[in-house]
């Protein structure tokens, strides 16, 4: 082997070193990047999601990955707000969403503004919020959009100049008018009625009640006799309820009682059932609190919803506006996980809002079925 040709070998053995050297480095980096996006980005999907290969679906969880999004209850100890969260948190590890369940151990509007004041300063995504005043909020909420945050109401709606979409339950309308039925068929209309509602600031409670109202005046020969007696306020507070409703029961023309409130309907609930009182009660309650106060009469039958599914619907709304799916105009579309799809539509309030559904009724015949599921 001459010179030259041994330089041209030692030369040649140097440029393949180099091609495997690249070649390596390359997929070290390829190998890097796949461990960090399992681990950072990827939330675990199910095998029928991977087997269905939606490309779609996957680039919308990976670019969700970083998100935050803020919950804001009335009050924490409520289990209506406890299932609401369930639904929201259900639906955020879908998306792999990071949630932060917030909210005041009193339901007042002044500790729900100094939560909404931190989630501000931590540039949270999303603000979910339902709200204790209709109006108190709505400075904090603006200063919230004006920085960038997306923010809805549900549950409980805020002004619609502070908010860009509201979450409903349902019609606000038949929610009333449903109750007021309710109580009038209950009594078999020979009795008066006595209200246990929320705080007197609650916007959802104060426009279901309107409802009610709206009901008896436009039916007078229905509801002759079973006149509207009183209107009480147990500020969402078991304690504060318990002393309403016994408060209420001592007007003996009161012969049943409507509580659009879950914390109301329980406090109520369990007055009536230890005095023995034979005034009958309806309203808005959960399975599960409500199940011994059907059982035995008190609570011939109720309404709801299931907060789940509205946790659940108000998560992905506000997904859909982080990402720019929709903006809260009416005729906004978007696609709510399990649920399917639903569209935004005109509010009474003249904002814009979403709707669950119907109020779904409980009684002696399903009651059993539903009281393990919230």
């Amino acid at each position: 082997m001459t010179k030259r040709d041994s330089r041209e070998d030692i030369k040649m053995k140097k440029i393949l070193a180099l091609v495997l050297c690249m070649m390596m480095t390359v997929m070290l980096l390829i190998g890097c990047a796949g461990e960090n996006r399992d681990t950072a980005t990827e939330a675990p999907v199910d095998t029928a999601q991977e087997d269905a290969g939606n490309d779609d679906a996957n680039e919308m969880e990976t670019a969700a990955g970083d998100l935050v999004f803020a919950f804001v209850a009335k009050d924490v100890n409520n289990p209506f707000m406890q299932s609401l969260f369930e639904g929201f948190e259900n639906a955020a590890n879908e998306m792999n969403v990071e949630v932060l369940f917030r909210g005041p151990t009193n339901p007042t509007p002044e500790m729900q503004i100094e939560i909404l004041n931190q989630l501000i300063a931590q540039n949270v995504d999303l603000i979910a919020v339902t709200a204790n005043d209709f109006d108190a909020l709505g400075p904090t909420l603006d200063r919230a959009m004006d920085q960038g945050i997306s923010v809805i109401s549900f549950d409980s709606s805020v002004n619609p100049d502070n908010r860009m979409v509201h979450i409903n339950q349902a019609d606000p309308e038949m929610i009333g008018r449903v109750q007021m039925r309710a109580a009038h068929d209950i009594v078999n209309g020979e009795g008066g009625i006595g209200i246990l509602s929320a705080t007197a600031q609650a916007s959802n409670q104060n426009l279901w009640i309107e409802w009610m109202v709206a009901e008896m005046e436009e039916n007078p020969e229905k509801y002759a006799n079973t006149p509207l007696i009183r209107i009480a306020y147990g500020d969402d507070d078991p304690t504060t309820s318990t002393n309403e409703t016994h408060g209420l029961l001592a007007d003996e023309d009161i012969r049943v009682i409507i509580s659009p409130t879950t914390v109301g309907m329980l406090a109520a609930g369990r007055v009536l059932q230890t005095t023995g009182s034979d005034v009958k009660l309806t309203g808005l309650g959960t399975p599960a609190d409500m199940y011994p106060f059907i059982e035995d009469g008190t609570v011939p039958w109720m309404y709801l919803w299931n907060p789940i599914d509205l946790g659940y619907l108000t998560f992905y709304a506000g997904l859909a506006l982080v990402e720019g799916t929709i903006t809260g105009a009416v005729g906004d579309i978007f696609t709510s996980g399990s649920l399917g799809e639903f569209v935004v539509e005109d509010s009474p309030d003249g904002g814009t809002e979403v709707l669950l559904g119907d109020p779904f009724r409980f009684d002696i015949d399903n009651i059993e079925e539903w009281k393990d599921v919230f």
